[in-house]
């Protein structure tokens, strides 16, 4: 019987420690999305990774500490598109946690979260470009924009996604396809389809990227 009782009591007090964790890493990835929310610089981005790292440690089997530790580094290769090489790293990086991310989700059962994923690994490879477009423009280039593609045929209305795809027309020249005024119009779809206000932990970026896509003159 004093067996029993003791048994018992440990399985409450795993059970209770485990919830507690649960809490505390839950409220970890909020206070850390709350932050990206604001995130504006190369640095910025480059703390936030580490810290969805140290959150991913916590939750093995959580797939958007590694999804957001990936965009991190999706968005400092965009703001370091101009520096070559020094892109690399974070472009290797970014697509490691982006497949670590998809492995962690029923590809069948959860379109919309594979949509946000494949999302940001179109993202992930268009930095790739940015490092070398003699050689890498062909290949990467081929391999962000069907990730795109497939990430808007999981989910047509993901604002994310179609962000992705106003950035393509307005940044490709128009003998390779692109159309500017397409691309504003992308963008603009992408603002509609965002909620307001932005909160929580899964996926809702986007508004920032869109309207400084329609801001630009050029």
């Amino acid at each position: 019987m004093k067996k029993s009782v003791i048994t018992i009591l440990a399985l409450l007090c795993s059970y209770f420690n485990s919830d507690a964790q649960g809490k505390t890493t839950t409220a970890a990835l909020q206070n850390a999305v709350t932050k990206l929310d604001r995130a504006k610089n190369a640095g910025e981005y480059e703390g936030l990774e580490k810290e969805f790292l140290g959150i991913a440690e916590q939750e093995k089997k959580n797939w958007l500490p590694y999804y957001y530790a990936a965009f991190c580094n999706a968005k400092i290769g965009f703001l370091k598109q101009d520096d070559g090489e020094g892109i690399e790293p974070f472009s290797n990086r970014g697509e490691d946690q982006a497949k670590r991310a998809k492995t962690l989700l029923d590809t069948l059962g959860q379109k919309k979260e594979l949509s946000e994923v494949y999302t940001v690994l179109s993202m992930v490879y268009r930095t790739k470009v940015f490092i070398n477009p003699m050689t890498y423009g062909r290949k990467y280039g081929k391999l962000s924009q069907e990730y795109r593609v497939k990430a808007q045929a999981l989910n047509p209305q993901n604002p994310r996604a179609i962000y992705v795809k106003a950035w393509e027309m307005y940044k490709t020249p128009k003998l390779w396809g692109g159309n500017k005024e397409l691309g504003r119009q992308l963008a603009e779809q992408s603002l509609g389809l965002l909620k307001d206000p932005e909160t929580g932990v899964h996926p809702h970026w986007g508004k920032a990227e869109s309207q400084e896509l329609l801001n630009k003159n050029n």
